[in-house]
């Protein structure tokens, strides 16, 4: 669990979920029920956030450490050039910008020679054996190049049904399998470059691109094919995807060169098939906003709910106070996903700003008032289920194309606003 001096935003919410599970007991059965499912996605996804552990698995230059960096969009983990880089397969804990990952970074499969660190253990396998025991992964993440996706793989998936062996024997499960087709720019026609944006095609015909995702997806059957007809691999198969993840740093870690293409769609891939306590990290780590708008709508969802659930509840505590607190913590969640530190006072300041011009917005408007009074159980205003649960969406659309998706403080507001008076969908 995070420390409590982590995060503001994380204090934030500790504070208000330790409270929300205090009245739990005092609640009907059934809102109560309902309640401890929604509090459990908030805890598990932020206040018990770990990193998550990838295994990664692909002969000598498939591109694993590549994907390490591209993912992480710096230089965290070393590239081999010419020679097998990565020695003793090992976790690593790679950090950037408050989030981290645990990677298995393996010894190559194939390799022609003795890779450039040392390792005790005889073969690559045995590498990941030993790892394997000390530690269960959340994921498999297979790699093999775009132009080796159809030859002499076959060895490589032999290795790959004999780590899950390995994971089985150790740790009784069979992790989610994504595989990856790594170093798509160097499909023909070579010279289109996947990663250039529609501006920069510099008279690119319009064909050959066609041509070269078409070469993409090909590439992305075949080795699904591969996979599929091995039955050890098939259930645990969930997605194959084509990557360019090259990039090219200069001494000191600067980026020279930037060429990732689809890197972006792997992340979300990897978030969708990790366990809630693991999203929060690789929301942070790799900076995507489609990754960091998901998880900002699941925890919008869960807290939307607890809202509801609150503001219906038949106690004199189930009033504007907890509900405004709620708020506030999840606008600090939302705000340090995107990356932000933002305390108790910001998240209110934001509230309130939000209320300021949008006239029915009382809620809001009291927020700093409402926090002070939580040890108060008489106080406040009771809210229905409705107000509650749409004017929570609305707070946390608004949070999210604030700080995700770099919106001005006017269009949230205007977010806000149009969000608040929706009728509220199945809150389930």
């Amino acid at each position: 669990m995070a420390e409590p001096n982590e995060d503001d935003a994380l204090k934030v919410l500790a504070r208000v979920t330790a409270r929300l599970e205090e009245l739990l007991d005092r609640l009907p059965v059934e809102i109560a029920k309902d309640l401890r499912a929604r509090i459990a996605t908030l805890r598990t996804v932020v206040l018990e956030k770990r990193p998550p552990a990838l295994v990664l698995v692909g002969r000598r230059g498939a591109g694993k450490s590549s994907l390490v960096n591209a993912l992480f969009g710096a230089k965290v983990a070393e590239l081999g050039h010419v020679t097998a880089q990565t020695g003793r397969g090992r976790w690593y804990e790679y950090e950037k910008d408050g989030g981290a990952l645990s990677i298995l970074d393996t010894r190559g499969m194939q390799e022609g020679g003795a890779p450039a660190e040392s390792d005790e253990a005889k073969t690559a396998l045995e590498s990941i054996a030993i790892e394997l025991r000390a530690k269960a992964p959340d994921l498999v993440v297979f790699v093999a190049k775009a132009t080796e996706v159809d030859a002499a793989v076959a060895p490589d998936l032999d290795t790959l049904e004999r780590v899950y062996e390995e994971i089985r024997r150790a740790h009784r499960m069979d992790p989610p399998l994504v595989a990856v087709v790594s170093h798509c720019d160097v499909l023909e026609p070579k010279a289109i470059r996947l990663h250039a944006r529609p501006d920069e095609k510099n008279g690119e015909r319009p064909d050959e691109v066609d041509e070269k995702l078409r070469h993409v997806v090909a590439a992305e059957h075949a080795l699904a094919a591969k996979i599929d007809q091995r039955a050890a691999l098939r259930e645990r198969h969930v997605e194959t995807i084509g990557v360019s993840a090259y990039m090219s740093f200069r001494e000191g870690g600067a980026v020279r060169a930037d060429e990732r293409w689809r890197i972006g769609d792997l992340a979300l891939a990897l978030f969708r098939h990790v366990p809630d306590s693991a999203r929060a990290e690789l929301a942070r780590v790799t900076r995507t906003r489609a990754v960091q708008e998901e998880l900002a709508a699941t925890l919008t969802k869960a807290t939307a709910t607890v809202c509801a659930g609150i503001a219906a509840a038949p106690i004199p505590v189930a009033d504007i106070v907890p509900l405004t607190a709620l708020q506030a913590g999840l606008v600090a969640t939302i705000a340090w996903i995107a990356g932000r530190s933002l305390d108790r006072k910001g998240a209110t300041e934001f509230l309130t700003g939000l209320g300021a011009n949008v006239g029915a917005a009382f809620v809001l408007r009291e927020a700093v008032r409402a926090i002070a009074k939580v040890v108060a159980p008489g106080g406040g205003t009771v809210v229905s289920a409705t107000m509650a649960f749409a004017g929570t969406m609305a707070v946390g659309a608004s949070a999210t194309a604030y700080y995700i998706q770099g919106k001005s403080l006017r269009d949230a507001r205007r977010i806000f606003r149009r969000e608040k008076v929706k009728e509220p969908e199945e809150k389930r």
